[in-house]
């Protein structure tokens, strides 16, 4: 979510940069829903543009460097941005969200990503881990093994007993941080990494109780995922953004994202359960329900598209299908929503700033579908 904002959002964010070219420390201070909803739309193009413009804001850094070989680990360059990743290792062992990989952190807060230097689960830490064990297996650097043991540490330290992670940490006592989230494809991140260190593979330098932790913790999490499935009517359906941590039941975030089945992140979790080796018999009702849901939750006949900053619902008879990013648990209606929390049933309804600046629609469904046929091909021994 945060990535894609930044990417929908260009056309506000270069309007902002323009007219604002300073850009101060009050523009980039955290600030509580309550007081987002209070500020203008200038104000909050101008939070988001200086976000667009840090020079070590989040970026897909680990879809380049994973290619490299096990040699390039050895040179300088590689050598030198293991210890630009080592540098941004937080006491709690976790990495800040951020691109890691620029520069060193020497104690200048300035070179801090957007959300400052503290480690976070959300698109934050895994790659850290992926890079520095693939180091250690090139070079031998026992600091290296010894940042991936500490990261791993973070990751399990932070996740529920009931098999969900928070959405920041520490989690506070009150507010959405708090709640189990799916939001950005956290947890599937997470699980995706926990199971490789469990495999061994690149993380095989880490002792089996490390490996053993690991898969321990991925089979809590899916445990999580296949009880806090949304039932309707007795009939399984997706996931939410975010789950209570305790009683599963599925929580509202920001001001405009109110609870509801996700039709953006229940498709990182069916593409996670598909991707299981022998499924147990729930896994594959959870996975059936959840298609189930997704086939039947297309929306047809419009196109979505982005004119003078603003966000628009076209009737389009041509255009593929859709999926909401939110549907209304009980009535599987969209929903939409502002700054000021009230639900909606149309885009159009909600202030400008949010339709353009959130992702209310998605084509997700369209790939869970299409995995879907091949997954079930596979286990009826047809070709997938």
């Amino acid at each position: 979510m945060i990535l894609r904002r930044l990417v929908r959002a260009q056309a506000i964010l270069v309007a902002a940069l323009i007219a604002a070219p300073a850009i101060s420390l009050a523009q980039t201070a955290p600030l509580t829903q309550s007081q987002l909803a209070e500020q203008t739309p200038e104000q909050l193009a101008a939070r988001a543009a200086s976000r667009a413009a840090n020079r070590n804001r989040p970026g897909p850094w680990w879809s380049a460097v994973s290619a490299r070989p096990d040699d390039w680990y050895r040179t300088d360059e590689g050598r030198r941005i293991t210890a630009n990743i080592l540098s941004w290792q937080d006491a709690s062992g976790g990495w800040p969200l951020m691109n890691t990989t620029n520069e060193p952190f020497t104690g200048d807060l300035s070179a801090a990503g957007p959300w400052g230097t503290k480690g976070a689960l959300i698109k934050a830490t895994v790659n850290e881990m992926r890079f520095l064990a693939r180091a250690h297996l090139a070079t031998g650097e026992a600091r290296d093994l010894q940042a991936v043991r500490r990261g791993l540490r973070f990751i399990l330290r932070n996740q529920y007993p009931s098999g969900g992670w928070p959405h920041s940490v520490p989690p506070p006592e009150t507010g959405y941080e708090r709640y189990a989230t799916f939001n950005d494809d956290m947890m599937v991140d997470l699980m995706i990494l926990l199971r490789e260190v469990a495999a061994g593979g690149d993380f095989q330098a880490l002792p089996a109780e490390d490996r053993l932790a690991a898969q321990a913790a991925f089979n809590a999490a899916l445990d999580f995922i296949l009880r806090s499935q949304i039932v309707v009517d007795g009939r399984l359906t997706a996931w939410g953004q975010q789950h209570d941590e305790v009683t599963l039941e599925v929580r509202p975030a920001r001001t405009f994202e109110p609870a509801g089945i996700s039709g953006g992140e229940s498709a990182g979790v069916l593409m996670l359960l598909m991707s299981i080796d022998a499924p147990s018999p729930e896994v594959v009702r959870a996975i059936e329900g959840g298609v189930d849901w997704y086939d039947r939750s297309q929306i047809r006949g419009v196109s979505v598209v982005l004119e003078n900053g603003d966000r628009i619902v076209r009737p389009d008879p041509d255009a593929p299908p859709l999926w909401a990013r939110l549907y209304e648990v009980e009535t599987n209606r969209p929903i939409f929503a502002g700054r000021d929390s009230v639900v909606r049933y149309s885009l159009a309804e909600i202030e400008q700033e949010r339709r353009a600046g959130y992702g209310w629609y998605n084509q997700a469904g369209a790939a869970v579908l299409a995995r879907y046929r091949g997954w079930r091909g596979r286990r009826a021994g047809l070709p997938g």
